[in-house]
């Protein structure tokens, strides 16, 4: 600290202004990036100002080098451009998405923006907001201009003894940092053994995050014992595990032996009542955009309404925000939370994607498909779309489904269920389609949202905001194509025989610009109540429903369910062969713990709340654990953060079960084992259609 004191009035040849002027412009970027977004200053300032310094002056050694005024001037324009285009393309991103993405999707997101929403990123730079925005980022690059131009400023060289004073309070300044998160300190896990992008951003700052993400990137994976942690249940049904020899796996991937390690170690839960309820019924499940559990209502969205009704009935479901519609897509097909951000489906086009229930259902011989309404490519899903286990692939707009849907935006997901259902697959049972619907997609403005203009008069006595009921009206397109489906089905005679799968992607961000979590206005009018953290801004509804499950008594889940809990839970109701040690989510009608977690190491339990920036569990009224239990809740949840990273980034499935098959020829073979189930299904559909016909 002496030493950094000291440099203030140290005889050298550089001036105040040279030394100090990057961590200056830091800390200055970080503070309206921080009341632009998160909002919270305190006490994530001081290490914003540490890590400032840090950063700061390590620069200053780019800017003081001894070349000459004329490289120094232009070296130090560079960094001042760079930094205020980060700062600036991470507040766009925020602003879109409300929450923070990683470098990694941020660039790889660029090409996708240019190519199909270029439109909305113009209108969000150019708005009024933006373009502040725009000048107070680039300020200090203006200054720098100016002062350069008028002769105010010229910047110097650094001596040799200047630099290494220079490296000396880099060094210093990260030590006192580490020192204060190291001291007790909620922020210490945050910062080490929790930590992630998004609650690094709001903690210790976007400079200070980056460069450990880039460090942590090359980090090996490690996994915690679960010895002490709580385990399922007895039961008096089988478990659902595979006799999977891992003794005999490769060895050469440390990764992936680390994974054995961790998998053999796990309990499985266990099959139950519910274990093939929809054996060999057809699937159709949906990724909605932008769904919430407020868009069902029995006044504007009536089938929607029965469906969540009168099927399968999640009271208290999450869908974790983390990377926008293919975070969601991610954590909906392949059961994982999206780690590697924006990019984590597309980690895997190439991977042995073996329990997507599209592979699952493929084995057993289902004719498959999936469809989106949007371009195609958006988000690489000409390559990802097509190695779920849909043997008849992937189709979007620009690769077929042009020929069933209008061009204008968003486009409709009623067109897109006629045309399909009826043209595609509608007789080939047994079905298995995946739908990424694109409907419910913001901005929700009469003027730019031919969905709203559409569907507007459903809406428009409603007693709210014109903005939510321009997102409302998104959603009356959503229950129409549901309206439509379900009646094709009881025409067909199959409603019985098909299952319905509906899951948000994420929350509405598009309701709100410029908001932070506790001042998102037409979000808490939607949900009605004031949406202050993630999971109050993350909660939805999943539905699952099927024509046999009307007139049953109501099958409720009231514990907590994840989105990541889907797919072991279709798995288990379809009776297909898994293991439940592969899947960090479970089948909630198990016997494993009920538990709700996102990135950022926050969980959720029949039995409280936890927040791990600060350290603290929340238990339900009336409830009460024991000294231990938020410490076995916590390692299971790192463990299965790991897993997902894991799994994302190393070929683990192809380690256990083989490279990645031909999935025609997987469903060929798949045809003939269950040739039985087959022709009851065809059987089932030929026999409802007579019934059609007759009445």
């Amino acid at each position: 600290m002496l030493g950094m004191l000291g440099s203030f009035y140290a005889d050298s040849q550089t001036d105040l202004l040279d030394r100090w002027m990057l961590p200056l412009v830091i800390f200055y970027l970080e503070m309206i990036f921080k009341a632009s977004t998160a909002g919270d200053f305190f006490p994530s300032v001081i290490y914003i100002v540490l890590f400032a310094i840090v950063l700061g002056r390590f620069l200053t050694l780019f800017t003081t080098l001894p070349f000459g005024v004329r490289v120094n001037s232009v070296v130090t324009k560079v960094i001042l451009c760079g930094l205020g285009v980060l700062y600036g393309v991470e507040y766009f991103v925020y602003r879109q998405f409300k929450i923070y993405f990683d470098i990694k999707t941020v660039t790889a997101g660029a090409g996708h923006v240019a190519g199909g929403f270029m439109g909305d990123a113009i209108r969000l730079v150019f708005s009024p907001s933006g373009l502040v925005h725009v000048l107070l980022f680039l300020l200090p690059l203006i200054l720098y201009f100016l002062v350069r131009h008028f002769g105010v400023y010229e910047p110097a060289q650094e001596s040799a003894r200047g630099r290494i004073l220079i490296v000396v309070q880099c060094i210093l300044a990260y030590l006192l940092a580490l020192l204060l998160i190291a001291i007790p300190s909620p922020y210490r896990n945050a910062y080490w053994c929790q930590w992630n992008f998004a609650t690094s951003v709001q903690e210790f700052g976007l400079s200070r995050t980056i460069g450990k993400a880039l460090v942590n990137s090359s980090g090996e994976i490690a996994f915690e014992s679960e010895e002490n942690a709580e385990g399922p249940a007895l039961s008096d049904y089988d478990d659902n595990v595979m006799d999977i020899d891992f003794d005999s796996l490769d060895q050469r991937d440390k990764t992936c032996v680390k994974l054995d390690e961790y998998v053999q170690g796990l309990t499985p839960s266990s099959q139950n009542e519910m274990t093939g309820l929809f054996a060999g019924k057809n699937l159709i499940f949906i990724s909605a955009e932008a769904f919430s559990a407020e868009a069902i209502r029995e006044d504007i969205t009536p089938t929607l309404y029965r469906m969540a009704t009168r099927g399968i009935q999640f009271t208290d479901y999450y869908q974790p925000s983390s990377a926008g519609t293919t975070g969601g897509e991610c954590s909906n097909i392949l059961g994982v939370l999206p780690f590697e951000g924006g990019e984590s489906l597309k980690d895997v086009a190439e991977f042995n994607n073996y329990f997507t229930i599209g592979s699952a259902l493929n084995r057993q011989g289902y004719n498959g498909w999936a469809f989106h309404n949007n371009d195609y490519t958006y988000y690489d899903r000409q390559l990802t779309h097509n190695n779920l286990g849909y043997n008849n692939g992937y189709m979007g707009y620009g690769n077929g489904m042009e020929d069933y849907v209008t061009e204008q935006w968003p486009q409709s997901d009623l067109e897109m269920v006629q045309g399909t259902f009826d043209e595609i697959y509608g007789t080939e049972a047994p079905f298995n389609v995946y739908y990424m619907s694109v409907s419910g997609h913001c901005d929700y403005d009469p003027e730019e949202n031919d969905m709203v203009r559409k569907n507007w008069d459903a809406v428009a006595d409603l007693d709210c905001s014109d903005q939510v009921k321009a997102y409302l009206a998104c959603n009356v397109e959503l229950d129409a194509a549901m309206e439509y489906l379900i009646g094709r089905l009881e025409e067909l005679g199959i409603a019985d025989d098909t299952v319905i799968v509906i899951s948000a992607d994420h929350f509405p961000y598009g309701l709100d610009d410029d908001a932070a979590l506790g001042n998102m206005k037409y979000l808490s009018e939607l949900y009605g109540y004031k949406v202050e953290d993630t999971f109050s801004r993350d909660h939805n509804r999943l539905i699952i429903w099927s024509g046999c499950l009307e007139d049953q008594e109501p099958i409720v889940v009231d514990d907590p369910v994840s989105s990541i809990d889907v797919l072991p839970t279709l798995l288990n109701l379809f009776g297909c062969e898994w293991d439940s040690r592969l899947l960090p989510g479970r089948d909630v009608f198990s016997n494993a713990t009920p538990l709700v977690f996102d990135l950022s190491y926050n969980w959720r339990t029949d039995k409280g709340t936890y927040w791990a920036v600060t350290d603290t569990f929340e238990p339900n009224d009336g409830v009460t654990v024991d000294n231990g239990y938020v410490d076995r809740i916590n390692t299971m949840v790192a463990n299965k953060i790991n897993y997902c990273a894991a799994v994302l980034t190393t070929d683990y499935f192809a380690h256990v079960f083989g490279k990645n098959p031909d999935v025609n020829e997987v469903n060929a073979a798949g045809k003939e084992e269950n040739a039985a189930l087959i022709e009851a299904a065809q059987a089932s559909y030929a026999q409802g259609e007579s019934e059609a016909a007759a009445e």
